[in-house]
Order: structure tokens, then C-alpha cells, then sequence
């Protein structure tokens, strides 16, 4: 990716996919909101959405509050990307959570003046791995912390430690890998309480660490990633993709239809 060239930030514009409100962005202009609310340390909140996402906001009320009052939601995954093509978003790239987080790192690692990152999430053996890959990939790269959170409800001392580490940190991004819905939910609960932008980018920290093969790059251009992560996990992810790909594959039809 060429440089990222300082520039103002444009005026958000979103379009509705299915009912959930996705920004029209391209790479650029995600990568210059999140620097610049980093470098003020603005609490804020970022939804990368899928089409697992979006069908979610259909039915559970929570999720679609979160979508609706983030900062700035992304169109992760092929299906969600063309249909915002389709409704008029006609140069709509996929601002997919694992890229979101390399290109980021790619920049910060080239100019100093980016935020530091914290990364909150996935397992303590993952974090491990990430941060060495992180390091080695990107030696100007500011990782102030990092935390492996319990499979369970942290308790009110714990949830007041983690909350003062991320903010004695100077962390400007907190990178959350710990699935959606969740991470989304836990990322608009601390809004307000975290000086810095949460990104929800799920499998990301799996992706990077390489404890998770990523889809090749070819089957990522055409559309098929689900297709790879399905032929991967299929017991935890079948009903992900062949149910919630169907929902949103009719809504998508009708949505068509009702705009002719």
C-alpha cells in the first residue's frame, strides 16, 4: 500500500445493508479517522460487519443499538461490499478487520506520529505469538499492552485494572479480537470509559499469530473467504454461513427490490 498522505477528514456517509447503517469509505479515509481520534485519544468504537454481522442486527435489538451508534462501521466480508455497490456505492471497497489492522500497523511501523496500539482479547499463548510476530514485522511499531481476558464476566476489581492499563498505557487504538457479537458489545459498554478507538476485528489476532491459516489470497479477491473458514471450523461455523448467508441473501433481493 502506497503512503497514506495526511489529508481532512471527510464528512461521514453511510447506506443502510439490510437495515444496518455501513460507512462509505475507502481504505484511506478509515485509516485517517482512526489516526486522527487515536492521537487525541478519543473514546470512540469501530464495527468491522459482515454479513453475519448485519443479519444479526435483524434479530437482536442490542446488537443493532451498537451497529447503529458506532463511530464508524465497516463493510467487512464480499456480500456486504456488493451490495453497497449495487445501492449505489458504486466504487465500495471491503474494509475487511485483518487488513484494517495490518495496514494500520504498516503506517504506525513507516511514521512515528501514529497512535500506540493495545491489544485486548483472544488467548494468552495467541497474544504471545502476535506481539513477536507484530515486533518482528514492524520494529517501530508501539505495542503498550496487552490482555488475555478470562472465559468468563470479569469481576468489578478486575474490570477496574484492566480499564486503568489500557489508559495508563497512552494507548491511542485498542485492537478487540473477542468475536462478534461480543466485541462489539464490549466495545460499545466502554465507550466513555477507554481514552482510545476500539476495533473489533474478530479472527484477526488468530490470522496475524498464524495460529488460524487465512484464506488464500485469490478465494479473499473473489468473494470465497467464508467458504475457506467454513471448510476450516465447519461444526462451529455452519450455521453462520449457510443460515445467516441465506437471510441475508433474501434480504439483500428484497432490499434490491424495493430501491427499483
Amino acid at each position: 500500500m502506497s503512503e497514506i498522505i495526511d489529508r481532512p477528514l471527510v464528512l461521514r456517509q453511510t447506506t443502510s445493508v439490510i437495515g444496518a447503517s455501513i460507512d462509505v469509505l475507502d481504505w484511506d479515509t478509515a485509516l485517517q479517522r482512526i489516526k486522527s481520534w487515536g492521537s487525541s485519544r478519543e473514546s470512540r468504537y469501530i464495527c468491522i460487519c459482515n454479513a453475519h454481522s448485519v443479519v444479526t442486527t435483524t434479530n437482536d435489538p442490542d446488537f443493532y443499538s451498537v451497529v447503529k451508534n458506532a463511530d464508524m462501521a465497516t463493510s467487512d466480508g464480499a456480500p456486504v461490499a456488493w451490495l453497497m455497490r449495487k445501492m449505489g456505492s458504486h466504487e465500495q471497497q471491503r474494509i475487511n478487520g485483518p487488513d484494517l489492522m495490518w495496514k494500520y500497523c504498516t503506517e504506525a511501523n513507516r511514521q512515528n506520529d501514529w497512535p500506540a496500539i493495545y491489544l485486548y482479547g483472544s488467548s494468552e499463548d495467541t497474544l504471545g505469538i502476535l506481539q513477536r510476530k507484530l515486533k518482528s514485522e514492524f520494529p517501530a511499531l508501539k505495542i503498550v499492552g496487552a490482555y488475555s481476558p478470562p472465559f468468563r464476566a470479569l469481576s468489578q476489581q478486575e474490570e477496574s485494572n484492566i480499564l486503568r492499563d489500557i489508559n495508563d498505557s497512552a494507548a491511542g487504538v485498542v485492537w478487540v479480537s473477542l468475536g462478534c457479537p461480543k466485541q462489539e458489545k464490549w466495545m460499545a459498554a466502554h465507550r466513555g470509559k477507554i481514552n482510545a478507538v476500539m476495533i473489533g476485528v474478530g479472527a484477526a489476532f488468530d490470522y496475524h499469530a498464524g495460529t488460524i491459516v487465512r484464506a488464500p489470497l485469490w478465494m479473499q479477491n473473489s468473494g470465497l473467504e467464508w467458504l475457506h473458514r467454513l471448510c476450516s471450523e465447519p461444526r462451529r461455523l455452519w450455521k453462520r454461513y449457510f443460515v445467516t448467508n441465506t437471510i441475508f441473501i433474501i434480504k439483500a433481493i428484497r432490499q434490491l427490490i424495493s430501491k427499483n
